[in-house]
């Protein structure tokens, strides 16, 4: 769709100083490079949970496209997210939806919490059983960056004591907390990979579904010409607070689902991951304002060398595959007329 109606290329660079950052060595090994020494592609770790700011609709499609490039191992074809429970048995698009594994929630955490669980550890253990990619994409701010939600950041700032971000929402922790709880035990390789995407032509405080909208994207002919990726990389273990999961104890209502137990995160360990998460929204929030004024996510911008990959397909005959489950059906239905015939 991008390659024939909306074309774009991303940019992606690499965190160098804060929480996340790539060492030299990492860079290394995780960046491809053609006969030249020029970077022409990525071969980053296949099972994580990803993470980004919010600001337009196309954010997710983009988001998709980006784990297309990710690696070799085909990380786009194993890509999960949450949604609305109504849409599960939307006719065609909802039976799409479950067959890929798309998770349905209720929008109450009472009862979505026990569902995400049984969901991902279902999930997370298949990927690790079978030796094969694993991506969760969650957007913490839980919603665009608009003229209505932001009063709304600023109202929740100021109720936890906190200054509200300029170029982002405050996140909220509660989801990711308990997602990345759910899959760490499950996945040991468990890595969350952050992005900070920043589309060309939203000034500084603007927003973003005021430029580029699904409509103005696809139908008018005006994609963003090309999409800023900055990336940051944790191992979920050693280098994000999730608490300590060795001393988990059953929830007191003791509901069990599909044998996940669902449990009760101390408050402690709820506090000390939510003010992490803000230290790195905090930290993302003055590298999107870096770029605005310099370019550059990076405060030397020649420390991060930057991929540029065209949206595009790597080979034509891959547009098959879109129309693969078809094929089945259509020589069926041949088979019968000729044979009628």
């Amino acid at each position: 769709m991008c390659q024939w109606f909306a074309p774009t290329k991303l940019v992606v660079t690499f965190e160098r100083d804060g929480i996340g950052k790539f060492t030299d060595e990492d860079i290394a090994k995780y960046v491809v490079r053609d006969d030249n020494g020029e970077a022409v592609g990525l071969d980053l770790p296949t099972k994580f949970v990803l993470i980004a700011n919010h600001q337009i609709y196309a954010d997710w499609w983009y988001a998709w496209c980006f784990t297309y490039f990710l690696s070799p191992k085909g990380v786009h074809r194993y890509v999960y997210i949450t949604l609305k429970k109504s849409l599960r048995w939307v006719p065609i698009v909802g039976w799409g939806m479950q067959f890929f594994n798309f998770i349905f929630l209720a929008r109450s955490w009472a009862s979505d919490r026990v569902q995400l669980a049984a969901d991902l550890t279902r999930l997370g253990r298949a990927a690790e059983d079978e030796h094969r990619p694993f991506c969760f994409l969650l957007y913490p701010e839980g919603t665009l960056i608009s003229q209505g939600t932001r009063p709304i950041s600023k109202k929740f700032a100021d109720k936890i004591g906190v200054d509200d971000l300029k170029h982002m929402l405050l996140p909220r922790s509660t989801g990711l907390h308990y997602s990345l709880r759910s899959l760490s035990p499950r996945i040991p390789s468990l890595k969350l990979l952050d992005m900070t995407v920043h589309y060309p032509g939203i000034p500084p405080m603007g927003y973003g579904q005021s430029y580029y909208t699904l409509r103005s994207i696809f139908m008018q002919g005006v994609p963003p010409p090309e999409i800023h990726i900055h990336l940051r990389m944790l191992d979920v273990k050693g280098a994000v607070p999730i608490g300590n999961l060795s001393s988990l104890r059953p929830s007191t209502t003791g509901t069990k689902k599909k044998g996940v137990v669902e449990v009760e995160i101390p408050s402690g360990e709820k506090d000390e991951f939510d003010a992490w998460l803000r230290r790195l929204w905090q930290e993302k929030d003055e590298s999107m304002g870096r770029f605005h004024e310099t370019g550059s996510f990076t405060a030397k911008a020649s420390s991060s060398p930057h991929v540029d990959i065209p949206v595009q397909l790597h080979r034509k005959t891959e547009i098959l595959d879109a129309f693969c489950f078809f094929w089945p059906a259509a020589l069926a239905y041949s088979w019968k007329r000729l044979k009628v015939a």
